[in-house]
């Protein structure tokens, strides 16, 4: 009687890949679809959060927007020419909230990337 409907609605938790991406001080969670900075949740939106699981895929690597749009979002144009920089600006924001707006760069061509310092490790992915 009270089996579970099926539906697509409320898609599984079946995640490929990894639960966790660390990115100096902030780590990422795919099952929460969040970021924490210590233990401080950043309270990411799904764009924000893709732009980031794929920005801290590897740290350093400098992405156009086109990049972001295709990889991050499996889109092949922008919803709107703002777009990503909106995305960025927020992402800096709740990043900056949390003490690690740092993290978000740009540079001069207007590519983004997350620089990490080369002491951080993955040593916190269990506390919180």
């Amino acid at each position: 009687m009270n089996a579970p409907i099926a539906s697509d609605h409320f898609p599984g938790n079946d995640m490929a890949g990894p639960r966790f991406r660390e990115a100096g001080e902030m780590v990422l969670d795919q099952f929460h679809r969040d970021g924490r900075v210590d233990a401080q949740w950043l309270g990411l939106h799904p764009r924000e959060f893709a732009l980031l699981w794929r920005l801290a895929e590897q740290p350093g690597e400098r992405l156009c927007d086109r990049q972001l749009h295709l990889e991050a979002f499996r889109i092949t144009q922008g919803p709107e020419p703002e777009g990503i920089a909106a995305d960025i600006a927020r992402l800096r924001d709740k990043l900056a909230a949390a003490g690690a707006g740092h993290l978000i760069c740009t540079d001069g061509d207007g590519r983004y990337f997350i620089e990490v310092p080369p002491d951080c490790g993955l040593s916190r992915l269990a506390a919180g």
